[in-house]
This record gives C-alpha cells, structure tokens and sequence, in this order.
C-alpha cells in the first residue's frame, strides 16, 4: 500500500481513540447533539480502523510466512499462508481506498432526471424517448422506483422535455455522470434514402434536496402560474387548470409539474424540483471555480459537453470523457447500464485517489 494511504489510516486510528476518550467523559450525555454526532463519526472512523487493523496483521502474518520459507520443514506451510495472506491483503486494501475517498452526502439521494431534445429535429425527440426508456429500464432493474413529473410530447411519439423522478438507493451517486450532450447516429424512421443522421440531447440529473438542508427560497421570489395540462390523464386533467409553473425571480429559473391530479401535489412537486434546479446551479458554479484550478473530466455537469455517442450502425456506445467502448449498444438502450456506470465509478475513484496523493505531499 502507498505511503501516503498509511499515514491516512493511521490518522483514523488515532481519531478512533480520541473519540474512544470523548465518548467516555461523563458530561458528554448532557449534550445529545454532541453526543449523536460523536457517536456518528465514531461508527465510520471504527469501521475503517478495524479494517485497517486487519490489513496490519494480515502484513504481519505476511512477513512471518516469508521468513518461513528457508525452513524445509515448513516451507509448504509457508507457501500456503502467503498465498492467503497475499489475496486477503490485496482486498483489504481496494477496501480501504474506497473508504477513504471523500463522500458526496448527496449519492444516496433519489433524483430528478431532465432529457431535452436538441438538434436533429423529430429524431432528436425520439431519442429523448429512448433515453427515457433506458434510464427507466435501468431503474427497475436496480429496484427504483419512476415517477414522470412533467413532459412535452412530440408528435411522433418522443418528448421535446421530460423530467422524471427516481427514487431508490444510491440513486442520484449512479446516475450523475449522465448529465450532459448526448448523440445519437442512425438511420431515422422517416429517412428513405438510407441515411445516417447525427441528433443530440441533453441530460441533466439533479440530486433531490434533503428538506432538512434544502436552501431556503423566499416566496415573495416565485411567480406561481397554474395551467391546463395537457397530453395522458383523461378527463380529469384536460378540464382544470391543475398543473402548476413556478419561476424563481432572482435566478430566472422555471419548474413545472402536471402529473399529479391535485393543485397542489404539482405545487409541491414543482417547489421541489426548482430547489434541485437551483441547488444546481450552486453546485456548478462551486465546480467551475474548482475547476480553473484542477480540471476534472467527469462530474462536471456541464451540459453543454458532448459526453456520449451512440452509433446504431456499428452497435457501439462511447463515453468521451473515460475513452470507454461498448459494442453492445442495443442491450444497453434497453437499460443495461451497469457496465457505464461501474466505469465512471471506477475513474471517479481513481481521480479522488490521485487527489489524495497529491494533497498527502503537499
């Protein structure tokens, strides 16, 4: 293991024993706030420190079986245990770097999902629609559960905007990577010259707000419009003014709902995507000041950038920012995304473990 990842973990061993003491002081009882929050680092110090304590004897156990080797008698036995000790080594330490990258709080939070239909037309909604689907798919597959909040249908089927929310475990942390320009290339439906063409959408997936910690907005800030809603629903939702658009003065930004059958469950659904909207924009302005002193390929949620192409013709998806290709592009469209995923996962985790490395020697 590299020596910076050991002076981190030796940190926590140190940690763990002075909130050992602090956990032990008689007063600590009389403050519940402090106390929980104690208790709480206490919980994720431990877990890594006896792992890391694990991870020190299994060095030990290691070195005692080389040493070992020159005894004849001993030697199988020795060969044995440095081969056991040799793979358990090799997890305990994938399982600590993990532990030590720094944790985004809002991985584990469900999240909005926004597909926009760009250039290309009648093609581009179509691909809005497939995006949709993909990303549905893949949701049930992992258990979660979908929910549309707002859609603009295009008129051979596809959306020029839909956003859907997803609600699960580790939702927003496996989805986040995908916001961005997305392309498609492929002979359209509609084309009879057998043409390839060359369409895109736009991809944006906005963690959920925690209510406890969500920005407070002003609501003499909101204008709050009420409208007909339009597109599936029956009689029910073509005939009152249910759905709901609220802008947010300051910023200029725009959320509506008109899934709901109810005023005001639209209301507090639109309330709570333009919080994410706008929790959004806080968040990219933070990245882009980070990143004019360290770029980062993944996870800036520029939108703007062409992140991804799918070409139909060759069956191969590529993901630009990770130089990531796939030749199985027609079961991924059907939302299996696991190996997308598990590989910006991965080059997230590389580039937090070479920020570290870089933090440690400096």
């Amino acid at each position: 293991m590299k020596p910076f990842l050991i002076q981190q973990l030796e940190r926590y061993a140190l940690r763990l024993t002075e909130l050992d003491f602090l956990l032990s002081r008689e007063d600590i009882m009389g403050d519940m706030t402090q106390f929980l929050k104690l208790s709480r680092e206490h919980a994720e110090v431990s877990a890594v420190a006896s792992r890391f304590a694990r991870f020190q004897q299994r060095t030990a156990d290691l070195s005692a079986a080389q040493a070992m080797l020159d005894d004849a008698d001993l030697r199988e036995m020795a060969e044995e245990e440095i081969a056991s000790a040799s793979a358990e080594l090799q997890t305990l330490e994938a399982e600590l770097q993990r532990m030590l990258l720094p944790k985004d709080p809002d991985d584990a939070r469900p999240a909005f999902v926004e597909i926009r239909a760009g250039t290309g037309g009648d093609e581009s909604a179509l691909f809005a629609g497939d995006l949709l689907r993909m990303y549905t798919r893949y949701a049930e597959s992992q258990g979660w559960k979908c929910e549309i909040v707002s859609e603009s249908v295009s008129e051979l089927g596809g959306y020029k905007e839909v956003v859907v929310r997803i609600e699960g475990d580790t939702v927003y942390g496996a989805l986040k990577f995908e916001s961005g320009g997305h392309r498609v290339q492929r002979v359209p439906a509609t084309e009879t010259q057998g043409r390839i063409h060359t369409s895109a959408c736009t991809v944006a997936v906005l963690a959920e707000p925690d209510e406890a910690e969500a920005i407070k907005i002003n609501p003499s800030d909101l204008r709050i419009d009420t409208y007909r809603a339009s597109g599936a629903g029956g009689q029910h939702i073509n005939k009152t003014d249910s759905a709901v658009r609220i802008t947010h003065l300051p910023t200029g930004i725009v959320a509506e709902c008109q899934d709901g059958r109810s005023q005001h469950s639209n209301k507090a659904q639109a309330l709570k995507v333009l919080t994410a909207r706008i929790q959004e924009k806080d968040r990219a302005e933070r990245a882009a000041k980070d990143a004019a002193e360290r770029k980062s390929l993944i996870g800036s949620g520029d939108r703007s950038d062409r992140i991804r192409t799918y070409n139909f013709p060759q069956g191969r998806l590529t993901d630009h920012r990770i130089n990531l290709t796939l030749y199985k592009l027609l079961t991924i469209m059907e939302g299996d995304l696991k190996d997308v995923v598990d590989a910006l996962q991965a080059y997230e985790a590389a580039e937090q473990l070479a920020a570290l490395e870089i933090g440690a020697t400096t």
